[in-house]
């Protein structure tokens, strides 16, 4: 194992940052003469002291725009304000951060594996494992988000049954949640396939795209975002990638596919006839 993956490891699942423990007792030395000096200048007429380090913060940027979180979630969000549907439905996104966007200026429905026990404004929430969708669900919206979630699906990770091709099963049912000519924003790490078990899959681009075909979606949109890269990088072209086309993204989808990783952002629409 590299070291690089054992700290993570260790930090991740253990609670154990070595590289922030050694960085926290580097900047310890400047705690303390920024207490000294503080306690010198309030003369002891100020409110108790009590004494609560934060040896991370001066070092940090003003605010955490490093994620791919926080990318996907501004990109996603604003194409769903801009297109106004008149119903949204996002499947497993982060509700601290995409659904609260999108709970900021419109009603959304979510639905999760996992229970959500806050009431929050504007989110309507259904425990469900999107695997088995009740017919009832059957085109159900006309618009649907699915955003770091689907490459979850079948692992255990979140307390789901262990299904070793969950995702696909999952992309089958987003495709039937969606009425004709609903649009689905779709994002999921790609890359050189493989399963990091029982944390994600990366997943081949073009696999999702042939697999999307089948579900009878149209390749509309592809973007992605690549770890460490500021921003997300679009790609459109004038006609979508059908069944019985050829695929106009296809340079992009070979970039994504030779990447160890990328988070790859898709945007799909359902055919009229399937």
């Amino acid at each position: 194992m590299k070291l690089r993956s054992l700290g993570n490891l260790l930090s991740d699942q253990f609670g154990l940052d070595l590289l922030r423990l050694l960085r926290g007792f580097t900047a310890l030395p400047a705690y303390v003469l920024q207490m000294q000096r503080y306690l010198r200048a309030s003369g002891g007429r100020d409110v108790p002291l009590v004494v609560r380090p934060c040896l991370h913060d001066s070092r940090a940027e003003g605010g955490a725009t490093q994620s791919e979180y926080f990318w996907q979630d501004l990109y996603v969000a604003r194409q769903i304000a801009q297109a106004n549907p008149t119903c949204h439905l996002d499947v497993g996104s982060r509700v601290d951060g995409f659904v609260a966007h999108v709970a900021s200026f419109r009603a959304i429905e979510v639905m999760d594996i996992r229970p959500i026990t806050a009431n929050v404004p504007g989110v309507i929430f259904r425990q469900m494992d999107l695997m088995q969708l009740p017919q009832e669900y059957h085109s159900y919206c006309d618009s649907l988000s699915c955003l770091h979630a689907l490459e979850h699906f079948g692992l255990g990770r979140y307390g789901d049954p262990i299904k070793p091709l969950g995702h696909e099963d999952g992309l089958r049912n987003l495709s039937r949640i969606l009425r004709p000519r609903g649009t689905l924003y779709l994002a999921l790490p790609v890359g050189r396939a493989r399963v990091l078990f029982n944390s994600h899959r990366v997943l081949d681009p073009h696999r999702i795209v042939s697999l999307a075909l089948e579900c009878g979606l149209s390749l509309q949109a592809l973007s992605w975002h690549i770890p460490g890269v500021q921003g997300v990088k679009e790609s459109t072209h004038p006609d979508s990638v059908k069944s019985d086309q050829p695929n106009p993204f296809e340079r992009e989808l070979a970039l994504l596919k030779s990447m160890p990783y990328a988070l790859g952002i898709f945007r799909f629409v359902r055919e009229e006839n399937k």
